[in-house]
């Protein structure tokens, strides 16, 4: 069966670097994990007045108001079926600053009526993000993210760019360290650059064979309506 991903960007899958497709080229069928290790640049934040909305993320793991430089993180990608029987790759980052542990959780799954991926933001999938994905011109994984929904018991609505923002990924592999690199900008149309990350990391793939997803991974509350 082919990765959420394969199906998103079709032929143009093959274009990827080979280490690329191998890291978005596994779905749960394949009972493996991609676990990476690495050091962050630089985490940034941009002016005071994005601090209330970065900070108000945190009480799910969704971005967080801290800067630092040669952050050591680790992010896990653990494929499996969710409660809705859907295809999910989770995306747990993990930030080990001097002074506290952040995360910056999501979960992602490919939309049949959409035809695109959505990415679930935080433990409980408040935020759903329509993911708009390409190949870079350096055989990386090109990441943009669209509009974005809330969701909460009931209630459910078109949530207002203007307290939130775009984000631009690009993840690459660099034959020249072996390293994975990943950079990560997201800007308001109104207020500009609001959080932001680049690094390298090195991955370790280890099989699933007969184990569990560990529960840290998983949101506390799965969201259907996409």
């Amino acid at each position: 069966m082919a990765s959420i991903y394969e199906r998103v960007l079709g032929e143009d899958f093959a274009k990827l670097h080979p280490q690329i497709r191998k890291r978005f080229g596994f779905g749960s069928a394949d009972q493996m994990a991609s676990i990476g290790r690495g050091v962050m640049e630089q985490v940034w934040y941009g002016k005071w007045f994005t601090l209330p909305f970065l900070a108000l993320g945190t009480w799910r793991n969704i971005l967080f108001p801290q800067r630092g430089q040669e952050v050591p993180f680790t992010i896990e990608n653990y494929a499996y079926q969710d409660s809705f029987g859907r295809e999910t790759v989770t995306w747990i980052r993990t930030y080990h600053f001097p002074d506290r542990v952040r995360r910056f959780d999501a979960t992602m799954i490919y939309s049949e009526n959409k035809r695109k991926i959505i990415d679930y933001l935080g433990t409980h999938q408040h935020l759903a993000v329509e993911i708009d994905m390409s190949v870079a011109e350096n055989g990386g994984m090109r990441l943009r993210s669209g509009e974005q929904f809330f969701y909460e018991g009931r209630v459910g609505f078109r949530f207002p760019m203007i307290f939130s923002g775009y984000a631009d990924v690009c993840e690459w592999y660099d034959e020249e360290t072996e390293k994975f690199r990943i950079d990560v900008q997201v800007n308001n149309k109104f207020f500009g650059p609001l959080f932001g990350y680049r690094g390298s990391f090195e991955v370790e793939y280890i099989s699933m064979d007969g184990r569990e997803i560990p529960q840290h991974v998983k949101p506390l509350r799965e969201e259907r309506r996409e």
